[in-house]
């Protein structure tokens, strides 16, 4: 039994989520594995107990299910041993906005934003009682940038960034970090699965690279991590310019580009 505090990953089978669980494993925190292929996540926890002696429990769920999902939720809320949730688990679906079903829509929309507000509700309370605890919630770039084209996708991003930007505000003074981290086109699974050929993509990082980039942001205590991002004044500036609209916010009266002449 390790030490250290535990970690909570979720989409934990393979990709970003699964390394993560190998770079927590080797910093010496036990983990509890999150995902629906429970094969691939037994596979991953034998390794993980092999080479580093941690205790690695695995937990096959469903995010989209409303009883597996709260499932995840009671563990989070009563196993004080978990310091650290890992909110990666992430879906897209095939086709254009106008292409893809109600139903692919609603998939999408309840994995990547409902299950991750929902387990970040969960396990608030009670970190914010220890006076500690972290959440590193994945997010994507396509939340900055509706060209990419990827529209649902790209808008529940936007929501993990601004969650975690309030969460933030909200969530420091009680001794919790939150971290969103924006990858950029990783190369994971989530391509095929969208019906997208990742090779044909005119840059790519590897899995292994992203997450070591995000863990240094997570080091650092960066509130927002954007592991491609040559200069981060880039950031700051996107930044400044949002909060300088702030101001102009609170008006009596329509501004006058808008009144009649």
């Amino acid at each position: 039994m390790s030490t250290r505090p535990t970690t909570l990953i979720t989409g934990a089978s393979t990709g970003i989520g699964a390394v993560y669980a190998d770079r927590f494993a080797k910093r010496g925190h036990d983990l509890v594995l999150v995902a629906r292929d429970s094969s691939r996540m037994e596979i991953l926890a034998d390794r993980l107990r092999r080479e580093t002696g941690v205790s690695v429990d695995v937990l096959k769920a469903d995010l989209t299910n409303s009883a597996e999902l709260a499932a995840v939720e009671a563990r989070l809320r009563e196993d004080s041993s978990i310091e650290i949730l890992v909110n990666n688990a992430g879906a897209n679906a095939k086709g254009s906005f106008a292409e893809q079903s109600t139903e692919d829509v609603a998939q999408i929309i309840s994995l990547n934003t409902t299950a991750l507000t929902r387990l970040t509700n969960a396990v608030t309370p009670r970190f914010a009682k220890q006076g500690k605890g972290s959440i590193v919630n994945i997010a994507s770039v396509v939340a900055l940038a509706p060209e990419f084209g990827l529209t649902v996708y790209g808008a529940t991003k936007a929501f993990v960034l601004f969650l975690s930007q309030g969460l933030h505000l909200e969530l420091a003074p009680k001794g919790i970090y939150v971290q969103a981290v924006l990858p950029a086109a990783t190369r994971t699974e989530i391509w095929e699965r969208s019906g997208l050929d990742v090779n044909a993509l005119p840059a790519v990082m590897e899995v292994d690279e992203l997450v070591d980039a995000a863990l240094l942001g997570y080091d650092r205590r960066e509130s927002i991590t954007i592991p491609p991002l040559p200069e981060v004044d880039q950031w700051d500036v996107y930044n400044a310019a949002r909060m300088a609209m702030f101001p102009n916010f609170e008006q009596t009266h329509a501004a006058k580009r808008y009144q009649a002449a």
